[in-house]
């Protein structure tokens, strides 16, 4: 960017030079003329460790002072946002402050919810895996204290120029000198905006960032960064992120973030590992190490200092301490904020970090469960964050279960490893790709450092029995491994391959038509007990008419579109009159941009612009919708209110007979908590609460009700339609929702949950039926009951006692039946070898059976095969045209006679087929008349084959 861009009067008033850095060629801005570089890493070492440069400050005392700052300075103080991006559908992890306000504030179509604002946020990012507790700086969580100002062309808040007058003065006042202080540019880009950029460097440390986002992408943009257009924005906003953790350690100089931010747990984590910190034993080494750890990476670092290997060593031991600390904090507010691990979405980003912390803590010989760790963090936070406090028992069943699962991966793990290297050793490939790593990581949980020691285990096994000849295939783990992961799975992704850009060209299309047309009434929401309607067409095109106003609902919000008729006069008579009213059945109903098209297939055509016309609404199919509709919301509750507040909507569809929704839960739903979920629900129903729908600001609705009402999605625009269900004591459930409502819960009728099930990892499925369609799925299971106790003879009410008495009495009688079966064949195999013919010194048997199943018939084969029989069994039953065919020939004899080619020419003549291998094969076929003649032919192969035997063995001797 240009000079002009970063010429702001704070510098040029208090005597600040606009320099290049002679290391990495990026202009600063420093009040010393004298200085060559940036001060940044890697430009710089780190100056501040062991010579603070900040007063010291606890994390709680840092962010309070930046808070009140910015308070004095007629900011307004936020609380956070969850570190789950719930308002967001692009993203699934706060990843900044200024994410808060993306995208409805920053774009301009929301206000903001203050302006200016200050805030310390939470965030987490994963881009960075490997280099956690490695270069003492990374985390995986980190606070973002931020200001922001808002500003708009004709009402600027304040600018370039009150941001850094701002920041120097905050550095003061924790006693930096600003002598020291450097200002490098750094133009910023991001999500089709960009701006000048300050970073702010203090001790070779970046401590703040200043961004002043003004740019937007366009075509006819005359600004240019890295080969894209930019033009100036109507807004523009100061997006400030002054690193919360990095100013705690730059006040202590500890050789690492992790020992000035949580050093309590750090501590722990070495007591239960049994191991010293290396700066109690190379307190010199340690400090000079740590002051590189921004320039190099660490074994580069001690090469340079020369360090024992002992000491890379503790460093490396001491960095998994550093990382598992890190871990388990970032866990701490995932699965506190309502993240339940699972395969998907964010859930899949928690079970990354829960797998990599088990690694971790495994490595290091620590045996306390890895809650306790999360639960360690949760008390020294409580003060600020109280609310992670609640879900405390949550987590630690939820890290319960996930240990249980993972070691289940690992031990089902190594066969499937294996399966891999027989395929590359097939190939003759001598190493595992990288992609096929990821896919064992994300189809199967499996870790690649797992991978690769049961690679290596098995190439040891190969070796030593084959004297070390063959491929050996190894397993070489990307150093950025869990970082592609993390990558790959932070933001939502569109359809599968294949379906992306369905249909985008006829939307476009339809968004282009409909963008002339005024935005439709929609009288559903104004009227929604209304059943018909007068209406004007705007427009008529392909299948759609458009209205000036409907009743009828658009497919939104899993809620199916309404259907009815609209009645139409094609000559300009009042709509409905009897000589020339037509009337054409509505199919479907979708919304484009506010506007509501109404499908009427090919009957569009009766259709002109001004024509009045009727609507019809299929009132009784409206009714059931609404009533699902409205019962979604209160089993989303009642599954709240029992299984926990982690619960969150995952999808749902209503229907008109049935409906279902998705939640977010660790576990199956037991029968019990079923049934205090039905019973919940209906108390609520019989309470007849009012349910109110309205819309509201955004913002306000956000203050108010918090990003719970965030269950279905998140809607677009600065006001929000809010459907809420209250008693007395206040709200029981409040949602974002468009679509239809009960005016009270008692129109919902009663509430039947049908089933619950896993649908997917972390995922669990209610299917419920309100109103009619609840009483007739009543009926109906006590029709299925009535009927069962009538076949039984016995009230309804004995039914399970009498069921289990008859069950047990079947288990009994089926065991006795196998041991008779037993028994029965037992004497089979006596009769059989009475039966057995000899062909020189083999004996065979060629028998029918009857009344023997084909497994009793491979029983019996498999035992006179093992006394030295050739036995070919056929099996019949009275009144069946089925036969089967077992043969067995012991496995000596393989080579003068095969059961399988013994089975092949049987079974032809039977009219089937059959195969095996050469010692046991089974067949059949639907002659069973034929069975004598199958027998006949099955002595003449057996003697045959042992006969051309004996002849190839008298003529070899």
């Amino acid at each position: 960017m240009s000079k002009e861009a970063y010429e702001i009067p704070f510098f040029s008033e208090e005597g600040f030079v606009r320099k290049r850095c002679e290391r990495c060629n990026a202009f600063f801005w420093t009040k010393d003329e004298g200085r060559k570089t940036c001060g940044d890493a890697p430009c710089e070492p780190y100056k501040f460790i062991g010579n603070p440069v900040f007063r010291e400050k606890s994390v709680d005392e840092m962010r309070e002072a930046f808070l009140s700052f910015f308070e004095r300075h007629s900011h307004k103080r936020l609380r956070r946002y969850p570190v789950v991006a719930r308002w967001r559908d692009d993203i699934y992890l706060t990843i900044a402050s200024i994410a808060n306000f993306q995208p409805f504030v920053t774009s301009g179509r929301v206000p903001p919810p203050a302006n200016p604002l200050v805030i310390s946020q939470p965030c987490i990012r994963l881009e960075d895996l490997e280099s956690i507790g490695r270069t003492g700086r990374h985390l995986t969580i980190f606070e973002m204290m931020g200001h922001h100002a808002f500003n708009k062309r004709n009402a600027e808040i304040y600018w370039k120029d009150e941001t850094v007058r701002y920041c120097a003065e905050f550095l003061r006042e924790l006693g930096a000198d600003i002598h020291q202080v450097t200002f490098k540019e750094a133009p910023w880009i991001g999500g089709g905006n960009a701006g000048p950029c300050l970073e702010v460097i203090l001790g070779g440390l970046e401590v703040a960032t200043l961004v002043f986002m003004d740019l937007e992408r366009s075509p006819d943009g005359e600004i240019v960064l890295e080969g894209e257009r930019y033009r100036k924005m109507e807004t523009y906003i100061v997006d400030t992120g002054y690193g919360l953790e990095r100013f705690v350690w730059a006040s202590k100089g500890t050789p690492t973030l992790y020992d000035a931010v949580f050093p309590e747990v750090v501590s722990e984590l070495l007591s239960d590992a049994g191991f010293e910190h290396p700066q109690e034993k190379y307190p010199e080494e340690t400090l000079r190490c740590a002051s590189l750890l921004g320039v190099l990476k660490l074994e580069e670092a001690v090469k340079r200092l020369n360090l024992s290997e002992d000491f890379l060593r503790d460093f490396e031991r001491m960095s998994l301490i550093y990382a598992l600390a890190d871990h388990t904090k970032c866990l701490a507010f995932m699965l506190a904020d309502g993240v339940v691990p699972s395969n998907a979405k964010e859930g899949y980003l928690a079970r990354l970090v829960i797998r990599r912390a088990f690694r971790m803590k495994n490595a290091l010989g620590i045996e306390t469960p890895l809650e306790e760790i999360v639960i360690s963090h949760i008390r020294r936070l409580r003060r600020t964050f109280p609310e992670l406090e609640h879900a405390i028992d949550r987590i630690s069943e939820m890290l319960a279960l996930e240990k249980k699962r993972f070691e289940e991966t690992l031990s089902r793990g190594a066969g499937i490893v294996k399966r891999i290297v027989a395929e590359c050793e097939k190939r003759g490939a001598k190493k595992i790709p990288t992609e096929t790593l990821i896919q064992l990581y994300d189809t199967h949980g499996l870790p690649p450092e797992f991978v690769k020691d049961v690679v290596e285990a098995h190439s040891k096994a190969v070796s030593g029995e084959s004297g070390g000849g063959g491929v050996q295939v190894e397993v070489e783990i990307p150093e950025d491994f869990y970082s592609q992961v993390a990558k790959m799975h932070s933001t939502e992704r569109g359809g599968e391959e294949g379906e992306e850009g369905k249909g985008v060209e006829s939307e476009e299309i339809l968004r282009r038509r409909v963008a002339v047309l005024p935005k439709t009434a929609k009288l559903f929401y104004e009227k929604p007990t209304q059943k018909e309607f007068q209406a004007r067409v705007l427009d008529a095109f392909d299948r759609f008419v458009v209205l000036d106003r409907t009743l009828f609902y658009p497919e939104g919000g899993g809620q199916p579109a309404d259907t009815g008729v609209l009645i139409v006069s094609g000559d300009g008579k009042e709509a409905g009159t009897a000589a020339a009213a037509t009337e054409v059945r509505v199919l479907d109903v979708q919304e484009v941009e506010g506007v509501v098209l109404h499908d009427v297939g090919e009957e569009a055509s009766k259709f002109h612009v001004g024509d009045e016309v009727r609507g019809i609404i299929d009132w009784e199919r409206r009714m059931a919708l609404t009533r699902h509709h409205t019962a979604t919301h209160i089993v989303l509750f009642a599954a709240r209110k029992v299984l926990g507040e982690h619960i969150w909507q995952a999808g749902a569809q209503k229907g008109e007979k049935r409906s279902r929704i998705d939640v977010t839960h660790f576990k199956r739903i037991s029968a019990e908590e079923r049934r205090r979920i039905e019973l919940l629900a209906n108390e609520i129903v019989m309470r007849n609460l009012p349910v109110h729908a309205s819309f509201v600001a955004r913002n306000e609705a956000e203050r108010k009700y918090g990003f719970r009402i965030y269950q279905g999605g998140v809607p677009d625009g600065a006001e929000i339609r809010i459907v809420s269900i209250a008693d007395e004591e206040g709200v029981l459930d409040v949602q974002a929702c468009a679509g239809t409502h009960c005016s009270r819960t008692g129109d919902v009728g009663c509430i039947k949950i049908l089933s619950t099930r896993g649908i997917q990892d972390g995922i669990e499925r209610i299917e419920f039926a309100a109103g009619i369609a609840a009483v007739e799925e009543m009926q109906s299971a006590s029709e299925i009951l009535q009927r069962a106790a009538s076949v039984l003879r016995v009230p309804p009410s004995l039914l399970p006692a009498t069921v289990e008495r008859f069950f047990d009495e079947w288990k009994a009688l089926r065991k006795e039946n196998e041991r008779l079966k037993a028994e029965l064949a037992e004497m089979q195999i006596n009769s059989l070898r009475e039966k057995a013919f000899s062909v020189g010194d083999v004996r065979v048997i060629a028998e029918i059976l009857r009344g023997l199943s084909v497994k009793e018939l491979l029983k019996i084969a498999s035992t006179l095969s093992k006394e030295g029989f050739v036995a070919v069994l056929i099996g019949t039953e009275t009144g069946s045209k089925r036969a089967s065919v077992v043969a067995a020939v012991p496995k000596a004899l393989t080579e003068k006679i095969a059961a399988n080619s013994l089975i092949s020419e049987i079974c032809k003549t039977l009219g089937g087929g059959g195969g095996g291998s050469a010692e046991i094969a089974q067949g059949g076929g639907f002659k069973a008349e034929r069975a004598r003649e199958a027998v006949a032919l099955a002595k003449e192969a057996v003697l045959k084959a042992l006969n051309e035997g004996c002849e190839e063995q008298g003529e070899k001797g």
